[in-house]
Parts: C-alpha cells; structure tokens; sequence
C-alpha cells in the first residue's frame, strides 16, 4: 500500500529517471500517463532488459508497478533483476511491486491467463503502471477486424482511469492486424535492433513514437547491459 507521505506519480507522467545511467534524460523523462507503450524486437533483442530497466526506474521514482511475466517465474523474474543490480526485494515488501508468472512462484503452472482476463484483475486496477512481459503471448488468436477494434476500446477504457500500460512483443508471436492496431494506437513505440560490429553486438533502442514526452527524446539510444551495473547507454551510438 501507499502511505499518504510519500510522493506520488504527476498526473501527466510517471518519472523513471535512475542516477546510474542516462536513459532518462536520452527518452521523455517520464512515461506519459494513461497510455501504451510497446517495446518490439525479435528473440533476444532485449525486450525484457528494456521493460526491467524501466520497471526499476519507475518503482525508485514511487510508481506502483504490477509485473507479468509469461517467461520466468516469479521467483526467476527477481533473481534477474538482482543479477543486473536492480534490487526489488524492498519493492516487494512494501506492495509498491507486484510480480505475477504463469509459471507461479516456482513452476506451477496458472492457466487461462490472457489479457482480457488480466485487464479484468483486481492487481490491475491497483497500479499505477503495467508491465506485460511478453505481451505478444497473452494476445488472443483469430480476431476479426471489429473484435480488434472492441479490444483496443476495453484496453483504452480502462488505461483512462490513469494507468500506463507497456507490452513487449514479438512481431511473430502477434497476427499482423492485431500488432498493427497496437502499434498505431500506442503513444511509445520502441523498437530494438541488434548488430554484429567488429565480433561485437551492438544493441539499439529506436524510438519511433514517443508522443507527450516532459524532456528531449533522442531518436535512437545505444545500449549495453553489465551484470551488478544495469542498464548502461552508450554515450557514441545516441543520437
């Protein structure tokens, strides 16, 4: 729960600024509020490490933040964010981080979990901002044009009532029509694109859309991760 003491998110953006890296300032400093936000890449182009790192910003800027993981346990989702130094145990405790799996706490299996069922959840409607991850696997299947469309509606009402969602997708895991309407209706677009330089992978984070941003936003972010350190931007591939 929230004490009444601590500062709370600004209506027009949840802040996600960290002191340890830049990102922040390379990216609108703030998500906007009741708004979606998708980051895309293919396997392995570091779609969780981006949602983690803005998760982590967010919950140390005093976002309440729910976590859906359809890919690590509960218990794996915060071993990971420990081995990259983005401690959440704290977060945790204090209900301020809320972090449901598929999977359970360990392996168990939770069926019948899309994202209709999701939107309808009592964690839901508690936070602040949340993180669906992947939200590419929690889609439903063989939606018509106006089944697209109703969706998008029930997901608009229910942001409206001042949350900000962010999705990770796979573009192969998602029907094209379904991906498109996300994509087109999404105030953060980020796509992630993946380079082998020298024998060296160079990551980068391009912003395609990012509408209502509080600072500057850079076009395009180069990026690394190091274990214990985090996210760290590489200053020579922003521009």
């Amino acid at each position: 729960m929230l004490h009444d003491s601590e500062p709370k998110p600004v209506e027009d953006g949840f802040p996600f600024v960290l002191e340890q890296d830049s990102l922040a300032d390379a990216m609108g400093a703030k998500l906007p509020n009741r708004s979606i936000g998708i980051i895309q890449g293919d396997v392995g182009g570091g779609k969780s490490l981006i949602s983690q790192r803005l998760t982590y910003g967010l919950l140390e800027n005093k976002a309440k933040v729910l976590v859906i993981t359809t890919e690590l346990t509960t218990r794996g989702w915060v071993e990971q964010m420990e081995s990259i130094g983005y401690s959440v145990t704290a977060h945790i405790a204090s209900g301020r981080c809320m972090v449901f799996s598929r999977y359970g706490t360990i392996a168990e299996s939770i069926p019948g979990a899309g994202l209709r069922e999701l939107m309808q959840s009592r964690a839901w409607n508690e936070a602040d901002v949340i993180v669906l991850d992947s939200g590419s696997s929690l889609m439903p299947k063989g939606l018509d044009n106006h089944q697209v469309i109703m969706l998008m509606q029930e997901m608009r009402k229910k942001i409206a009532e001042g949350r900000t969602v962010l999705l990770t997708m796979d573009p192969v895991e998602v029907e094209n029509s379904l991906l498109h309407a996300f994509r087109s209706s999404s105030e953060m677009v980020l796509d992630l694109t993946t380079n082998l330089i020298g024998g060296e992978l160079k990551r980068t984070l391009l912003v395609t859309r990012f509408l209502r941003a509080a600072g500057p936003v850079q076009s395009s972010v180069g990026w690394r991760v190091e274990p214990g350190m985090g996210f760290i931007v590489d200053i020579t591939a922003v521009s």
